[in-house]
């Protein structure tokens, strides 16, 4: 339930992460005259060099120290002009939940509570909500009770956050920073080396090959949908998925019920981005994700006609809701660096389940989609710091270099920044693109 402080104006928070989620968001409330805050533990994220943004403020890592992250968001809610903060990643959206009564006399809380947020960050729970509610899943199971290695699988942590409130078996609270790994026939994965990577034991998910991904985007208010979105990613960072580098919008009845029926279910409060894959045999929407906070491509999601984080704040500070809206099917997106990730994730890496599409046909989409669909995540004339700090970022990292991560240990991965190998690699894939193509 949103806090009592509703209709209160003040300055909003947004973390400024290396997405241009944190830009959308300022952007969006910024030219509303809405006041922000950019807090970060980066020393020049883009947001910060945005001209929406009204002060910055240095926070520890939440990588590194989640509960420093922690006090040091408390105490921004505590502030006079504050009135309410907005979840970019999993780390905003524990740390709001598990404080939500505690911040209710001090900010507007339009978040999930924490035994809601728990059924999605524990994806045991979130699978067993969804076979509940009736949506469809590829077959899920923990570790240790998946019968048999023979056909191609997918290992991922079950947990996103560490937390004593989740498992007692965890003594502090930290992120969990890996995400899916592809497991081919045959290949029984090593149980004692993913428990001590990912510091718990993880899932197991059947893997759906040439399968579609699509995402059902919403803003929930105690249990009942303000607005939607929808999206099919077309390419990801890397051939085989991850946050999406181009995506276009669509509106199907049947990914509209999937995605409702389990928000329904959860009877859930607050933003949330519900991922699927489209089975190609049977074309049913199997659910693989949901992301309980802001996703990466919110600026595409705005610009196709459904402001999201304005419509946050006018339900956190209990203004009037509009019916929902409207959005254009068919437009697309782009971020640019991440279709550069994707042209080096075809020449250089290798996922043994997934097949590798064609270089020459990629670029030839790749460029087309550029000319028919020219908009970008954070290229915009208007506001075109951001843009120009991201790009700075990216020439820093790949300057100095970064070792490669262990051989044979490939994954596919969300992290809340892009690593330096990826952006170490900009250079080189230019480079063999053109004397390939």
């Amino acid at each position: 339930m949103d806090g009592p402080r509703q209709g209160v104006d003040g300055k909003v928070v947004v973390p400024a992460i290396d997405a241009a989620s944190s830009v959308a968001c300022m952007r969006s409330l910024g030219r509303r005259g809405i006041e922000t805050i950019a807090i970060s533990e980066q020393r020049s994220p883009p947001g910060f060099r945005s001209r929406y943004v009204d002060e910055t403020v240095r926070v520890p890592d939440p990588a590194l120290d989640l509960e420093a992250y922690e006090d040091a968001i408390l105490e921004l809610a505590r502030r006079e002009d504050v009135c309410t903060i907005i979840p970019v990643r999993e780390a905003d959206i524990y740390v709001l939940a598990r404080n939500v009564e505690s911040l209710e006399s001090e900010i507007a809380t339009a978040w999930p509570t924490l035994p809601q947020l728990r059924t999605v960050q524990d994806r045991v729970r979130l699978f067993d909500a969804a076979s509940e509610a009736g949506v469809a899943s590829p077959e899920t199971k923990p570790f240790d009770e998946w019968a048999s290695w023979d056909d191609d699988s997918i290992v991922k942590p079950r947990y996103t956050v560490h937390t004593p409130e989740y498992a007692p078996a965890f003594d502090t609270r930290q992120t969990n920073p890996f995400s899916t790994r592809y497991i081919p026939a045959g290949h029984a994965p090593d149980r004692s080396r993913l428990v001590d990577r990912m510091g718990h034991v993880p899932i197991v998910q059947e893997y759906v090959p040439d399968s579609d991904e699509y995402a059902f985007f919403a803003l929930y208010r105690d249990g009942e949908a303000v607005a939607t979105f929808q999206h099919r990613q077309r390419r990801g960072w890397k051939y085989a998925g991850g946050p999406s580098a181009y995506r276009e919008s669509v509106d199907i009845p049947e990914l509209y019920d999937a995605g409702h029926a389990l928000l329904d279910h959860l009877e859930w409060h607050g933003l949330a981005m519900v991922e699927f894959l489209r089975d190609p045999e049977t074309g049913e929407f199997k659910l693989m994700e949901v992301n309980p906070r802001f996703w990466t491509s919110l600026p595409f999601t705005v610009r196709a006609g459904v402001d999201f984080p304005y419509l946050y704040w006018l339900q956190a500070t209990g203004r009037e809701l509009p019916d929902p809206p409207d959005y254009d099917i068919g437009l697309g997106g782009h971020l640019l660096r991440g279709e550069l990730l994707h042209l080096h994730s075809i020449l250089y890496e290798e996922y043994p389940v997934v097949d590798r599409p064609k270089l020459s046909r990629t670029i030839l989409e790749m460029a087309l989609t550029l000319a028919l669909h020219p908009r970008f995540d954070y290229l915009d004339p208007d506001d075109f710091g951001p843009f120009v700090q991201d790009s700075r970022n990216a020439a820093r990292q790949l300057l100095a270099g970064a070792d490669d991560p262990p051989a044979g240990d490939q994954t596919l991965e969300e992290p809340p920044t892009a690593s330096s190998r990826q952006l170490t690699s900009i250079t080189e894939t230019i480079k063999s693109t053109i004397e390939r193509f």
